[in-house]
C-alpha cells in the first residue's frame, strides 16, 4: 500500500454508514488515509442522527457533504468498502474491495443506531489493522477535516 491509503466508502444515500465509517477512518488513520465517501443515490444530507451518533464520539458530521459515486469514476483508489447495498452499489476502480454486510440505520432507533455506528467503528479499525495503518491514540477531534 502507498504511503498515504486512499479508501472510498459507499452506501446507497451516503448519509449514514459510508459517512460514519469516512469518519471513522480519518478518526483511527489519521494523516496515513484518505478518507473519501460516496452515494449510489446521494440524499443529499447527512441524517441527524448520524450527526448525533458521531457527535457523542466527539466527531463533527456537521461540515460533511452527502456526495455521488459518480465524483470518483475516472478516479482509482486503494481500498473501496461497499456497505451492504449490493448491486445499488456500483463497482469502482480499486486495488483491493471489501463488502461489508452493514445494515441501513436510517430508521432504527437511537440504541439500535448506536450498535450500527459501534459495529462500523470496529470494522473500520479491523481493515485499518490490515492495511497496516498505524491506529491513532486518541483519535477523536474535535472538529472535522476540512474538504468534507
Amino acid at each position: 500500500m502507498p504511503e498515504k491509503v486512499r479508501i472510498l466508502f459507499v452506501c446507497v444515500e451516503n448519509s449514514n454508514r459510508s459517512q460514519m465509517a469516512q469518519a471513522f477512518a480519518r478518526m483511527y488513520g489519521g494523516e496515513h488515509v484518505e478518507a473519501l465517501s460516496a452515494g449510489s443515490r446521494p440524499s443529499g444530507r447527512i441524517n441527524p442522527q448520524a450527526i448525533a451518533a458521531m457527535a457523542e464520539l466527539g466527531y463533527d458530521l456537521t461540515q460533511h457533504n452527502s456526495k455521488s459515486i459518480e465524483l470518483y469514476n475516472d478516479q482509482e483508489v486503494d481500498v473501496a468498502v461497499t456497505m451492504g447495498c449490493g448491486d445499488a452499489c456500483p463497482r469502482v476502480r480499486a486495488r483491493r474491495r471489501y463488502d461489508w454486510q452493514i445494515p441501513d440505520p436510517r430508521d432504527l432507533p437511537p440504541e439500535e443506531f448506536r450498535r450500527v455506528r459501534d459495529q462500523i467503528a470496529t470494522q473500520v479499525q479491523a481493515l485499518l489493522q490490515e492495511l497496516g495503518v498505524p491506529l491513532q491514540a486518541h483519535p477523536f477531534p474535535s472538529r472535522p477535516v476540512a474538504g468534507s
